[in-house]
């Protein structure tokens, strides 16, 4: 078995933008550590991200402070979006190293609203599962009903989203039914005395500053979440690990002082559950490394919490892939006829959705498809529908496809049985595309001399045209092109 390691995040933002420093709450290695490794997976929560009614659609055309944040940090570190999904405030973002993106299979994403029974997205439920290495994986981020008193209303929007979020694979149709499920979030789940002996928010607050070495039990006795747990109302078939810090709702926005209109809480939670025995010999496991706030981001009157977990999955495990041929020959742009093969592995079967992206050769999102191609557009083999063998089929891109600017490109196949499900099945190695007006023609130094040279036989010329030195009528800003890979964010 081999081990993946996930970072978790959970934060509600409380609509505010991004206002510290977001490196620490990554655990990115510092001066201290550059040895550190970094996770395979960073799987990011957020609640309460602006959205407005009226910034709605001005929402599904731009990226958020919060997301280009994210983004700037990760993505310079080699990070992939592989999948994210916003329900108005409530986004979930999840990022992979490069290595692992060719194994990422049956993506998917789905959501659930709870607010106004159901009408409205600012509470509810997020998710992206996906299959790696032979194990299935969810990820769910939730906001649910506010206030202590509304606890039947909790219990009420955890079942809903566990009936009503369906996947489209069928031995993982269901949330429950994947290998590994961590469920990150808002759940807002209150401390709650009986109405005899209920302290006031000043006495919780004094009762805090008394704890030694992080034990909360006493306090943790009246958790609402862990009591629904027990009882078997919801959230029973999860686990959460030991919590070992404060309250992290509600603070005073920019302090670490607690706001005494509200009681004390640990609204924000990360659960697991793992399906151990689901695999003939082999026991899955999730083993925690981590489990805390962070308390020195003061934004919002939340406080982030962070788990970090490391996961087994089957070794050497390969399941439908394609392999690009290498591409030598530069693509220009406007050619008539632009080809490459791939080699599709006996197990692929090709579905009318299966589609060719084209990426920059540097790209940081999954999403970010610069062109693309239905394969059945561009393959030219005609008996590559029959699967049991490895196939090699030839791609041919018409006139007006691919890209219009000049640079360096990947090709990523996708298996798309659906239009919510999709499968990296393979990417090539950069390529580069060039303008015509760009061309190098090479002369050959030997035919230049013969065609200068008049009379019977020629002796071979000595005197040789270095095109890479000589740079006379050469536009080397035209050049340069070839070479620039810069990285841009938002």
């Amino acid at each position: 078995m081999d081990t993946l390691k996930f970072y978790f995040v959970t934060w509600n933002v409380a609509t505010k933008s991004p206002g510290q420093d977001l490196n620490s709450l990554l655990d990115f290695p510092s001066q201290f550590n550059k040895n550190k490794p970094l996770p395979d997976f960073y799987v990011i929560g957020l609640q309460e991200v602006k959205s407005q009614p009226q910034n709605m659609l001005m929402d599904s055309l731009f990226t958020d402070q919060w997301t280009s944040m994210f983004n700037k940090i990760l993505c310079r570190q080699g990070f992939i979006v592989a999948k994210n999904i916003r329900l108005q405030g409530i986004m979930l973002l999840v990022y992979t190293q490069m290595k692992h993106v060719v194994h990422l299979r049956d993506i998917e994403a789905q959501y659930t609203k709870t607010g106004l029974g159901g009408l409205w997205g600012n509470k509810g439920a997020v998710s992206v599962r996906f299959n790696i290495y032979g194990c299935s994986v969810c990820f769910v981020n939730c906001h649910l009903t506010a206030h202590e008193h509304l606890l039947a209303d909790r219990i009420n929007d955890y079942n809903t989203i566990i009936k009503e979020h369906g996947y489209h694979l069928t031995e993982t149709s269901n949330i429950l039914y994947h290998d590994y499920v961590f469920w990150i979030g808002d759940l807002n789940f209150r401390t709650h005395h009986p109405a005899n002996s209920s302290p006031t928010s000043e006495e919780i607050v004094e009762a805090l500053q008394k704890v030694e070495k992080d034990k909360y039990t006493s306090l943790l006795k009246h958790d609402q979440l862990l009591a629904v747990i027990e009882s078997g109302e919801a959230f029973s078939e999860f686990m959460e690990p030991e919590i070992r810090f404060p309250p992290t709702y509600k603070f005073h926005m920019g302090t670490d002082d607690y706001d005494l209109k509200r009681k004390p809480s640990w609204t924000d939670r990360i659960l697991y559950k793992v399906i151990a025995n689901n695999y003939e010999n082999i026991t899955l496991r999730a083993d925690l490394v981590s489990y805390h706030h962070i308390p020195h981001y003061t934004v919002s009157d939340h406080k982030p919490v962070v788990a970090q977990f490391n996961i087994k999955a089957f070794s050497n495990f390969t399941v439908k892939t394609v392999e690009f041929a290498p591409i030598v020959r530069i693509w220009y742009i406007g050619d008539a006829d632009f080809r490459t093969q791939c080699t599709l592995s006996p197990d692929v079967e090709i579905n009318p959705n299966d589609w060719i992206g084209i990426y920059d050769a540097n790209f940081h999102n999954l999403d970010d498809y610069i062109a693309y191609e239905y394969l059945a557009k561009v393959n030219l083999t005609e008996d590559s529908l029959e699967s049991g063998q490895p196939r090699t089929i030839t791609l041919s891109f018409p006139v007006g496809s691919g890209v219009r600017t000049p640079g360096f490109y990947r090709f990523i196949y996708f298996s798309q049985p659906n239009n919510d499900v999709r499968s990296v099945l393979g990417i090539s190695e950069p390529f580069e595309v060039s303008s015509k007006e760009d061309r190098l023609v090479a002369i050959d130094p030997c035919v230049e001399a013969s065609a200068s040279t008049s009379g019977g036989a020629s002796k071979p010329s000595t005197a040789t045209t270095d095109i890479f030195t000589d740079f006379t009528g050469l536009d080397v800003a035209k050049l340069s092109r070839h070479f620039s890979n810069d990285l841009t964010f938002d």
